[in-house]
C-alpha cells in the first residue's frame, strides 16, 4: 500500500508543506539560445501560464548579476514535456522548463531532462516529499518550485464556517436538504480518479504499492482492491442521491462545477488552490478549508502535486540552466513568488514566514496535505488515468458496480504497462 506522505509544509518535523489550466500563451517568438548561435538570450525559459509575474524581479537580478540575458515564455503546465519532444531536437525548446512532479519518471524515461549536480545543502531547502518527487534512482532532475493539494472551497452567502458539515455523511444529508435545479450542497469530481483517490485511499485502496525504499511497484496495483472497492461503493451513494448534477461526469465536469460554484448556485466544492483567483475574479465571497471526515472516521485523502523547476537534455547551457534554477528555486525567490501567484512554495523555512502563516489558503493546503500521498511519478502511471476514469465514470452513472469495472480497469493498466515495459 502506498505510504502516507509524511512530510509536507507547516511543520518541517512533523509535516512540511511538501494539483493545469488549458490553454498556452506565449511572451515572444521562440528562438535558440546564443550557444546555438543565436545572440538574443542565454536561456530560455518556459515559465507555467500566467505565473511570469512571479518570477520577473528574480530573472532580471540573475540576469544583472550573470551578466546574461533570460527569455521567459508561458506555456501550459501540462504541455510542456510533449513541447520539448518536438521542440528540443529541433534546437528551438527551452532550456528550462517547469512541470508536476508526477511527469518526471516519463521525461527521464525519455531521455528529456539533463540530471542535476546540487549539494545536500540545495536539497535540504525542501519538504521531503516534495524533493523526493525529482529524484528518479537516487539521481536528482529537478528542483520543486511549489505544491498543491486539493481543499473544499466554500461560498459565505450561503453557508458559514460555524455551519460546514465535518463529514462527509453530514454533507450527503445537507446536500439533500438544499437539492433545487438551483441549488446544490458539496459538489465534487469523485468520476476522476485524481479527486476519487481521496475517498478510496481512506479505506485502504492504492494505486501502487511501494517497497520498503519507498518506490512504486507497478506490478502492485491496488485500484481493484477491497477497500478501493468499499471506498467507490461510498460515492456512488452521492450520485445515486442525486445531489451530483449530471453534468460534472465527463469531460465537462470540471466547468460546470466551477461554474455552479461561481454563479452562487452550489454551498461548496473540492477543487484545488488554482481556483483562488478564479473563484476571487468571479465575486465569491468563499473560506477554504481542509476536506471532512468519511463515513468511516477516516480523513479524506488527496493526491500532492509538485511543481518543479527542470533542465532540458537538449540544453547548450546546462551549468548556466541549473544556476538558474537553484537561484530561481531559493528560499527568497520561492517567498516572492508566493505573494505574486499564491502558489505555496515547497522550501521547508518558509513555514514559518508571516506570508504563509496568515494565510487561510496556505493554511489549508498545508493541514489537508497530512493526509494526502504523492501522485506516483513512475512512467507506469500514464497507464493509469484513462482506464480507472472510465470506470469511475461508468459506477457515477450507474452503468456498472465498483466490484466488475474496477478489476477490469486493472486488467488494462496491467496491459497496457506490460505492452510499455514500463
Amino acid at each position: 500500500m502506498k505510504k502516507l506522505v509524511q512530510c509536507l509544509f507547516f511543520s518541517t518535523l512533523a509535516f512540511g508543506l511538501a494539483a493545469c489550466g488549458p490553454g498556452e500563451a506565449e511572451t515572444g517568438t521562440q528562438t535558440s539560445s546564443k550557444k546555438n548561435n543565436n545572440e538574443e538570450y542565454d536561456l530560455l525559459v518556459w515559465e507555467d501560464q500566467d505565473k511570469k509575474a512571479g518570477i520577473e524581479e528574480a530573472v532580471k537580478k540573475f540576469e544583472e548579476e550573470n551578466d546574461v540575458t533570460i527569455k521567459v515564455v508561458e506555456k501550459a503546465l501540462a504541455g510542456q514535456i510533449e513541447d520539448l519532444r518536438l521542440d528540443g531536437p529541433a534546437g528551438t525548446g527551452a532550456d528550462v522548463i517547469t512541470i508536476p512532479g508526477d511527469q518526471i519518471g516519463t521525461a527521464v524515461t525519455e531521455g528529456l531532462l539533463a540530471p542535476l549536480d546540487v549539494s545536500d545543502a540545495v536539497k535540504e531547502l525542501y519538504t521531503q516529499s516534495a524533493m523526493q518527487s525529482q529524484i528518479v534512482d537516487g539521481v536528482v532532475y529537478g528542483l520543486p518550485k511549489a505544491v498543491e493539494t486539493q481543499i473544499l472551497y466554500y461560498n459565505k452567502a450561503l453557508i458559514s464556517e460555524e455551519e460546514l458539515p465535518k463529514s462527509t455523511d453530514e454533507w450527503l444529508e445537507y446536500s439533500k436538504g438544499v437539492l433545487t435545479k438551483d441549488s446544490y450542497g458539496l459538489l465534487a469530481l469523485w468520476d476522476q480518479l485524481y479527486y476519487a483517490q481521496g475517498v478510496m485511499s481512506a479505506y485502504g485502496g492504492y494505486v501502487f504499492g511501494q517497497d520498503a525504499e519507498g518506490n512504486y511497484q507497478a506490478d502492485d496495483i491496488g485500484l481493484a482492491s477491497p477497500g478501493a472497492i468499499e471506498g467507490a461503493e461510498y460515492i456512488q451513494e452521492f450520485y445515486k442521491s442525486g445531489v451530483f448534477p449530471t453534468g460534472i461526469i465527463g469531460e465537462q465536469g470540471i466547468n460546470v462545477l466551477d461554474s455552479l460554484f461561481t454563479e452562487g448556485k452550489a454551498a461548496a466544492v473540492i477543487s484545488g488552490p488554482w481556483n483562488l483567483a478564479p473563484y476571487k475574479d468571479a465575486g465569491i465571497d468563499y473560506g477554504v478549508t481542509e476536506l471532512p471526515l468519511l463515513s468511516n472516521g477516516e480523513h479524506m485523502g488527496s493526491f500532492i502535486g509538485v511543481k518543479s523547476y527542470n533542465v532540458s537534455s537538449y540544453s547548450k547551457n546546462t551549468e548556466l540552466a541549473q544556476q538558474f534554477v537553484e537561484y530561481i528555486a531559493n528560499a527568497e525567490n520561492s517567498a516572492v513568488r508566493y505573494e505574486k501567484t499564491l502558489e505555496v512554495p515547497a522550501v521547508a523555512s518558509l513555514s514559518e514566514d508571516p506570508i504563509i502563516q496568515e494565510s487561510p489558503s496556505a493554511l489549508a493546503v498545508s493541514v489537508q496535505s497530512q493526509h494526502a500521498v504523492l501522485t506516483p511519478g513512475i512512467t507506469a502511471m500514464n497507464s493509469v488515468w484513462e482506464p480507472v476514469d472510465a470506470a469511475l465514470q461508468t459506477i457515477a452513472t450507474g452503468k456498472g458496480v465498483p466490484s466488475e469495472v474496477l478489476p477490469q480497469a486493472v486488467d488494462q493498466i496491467k496491459a497496457a504497462v506490460a505492452a510499455t515495459g514500463n
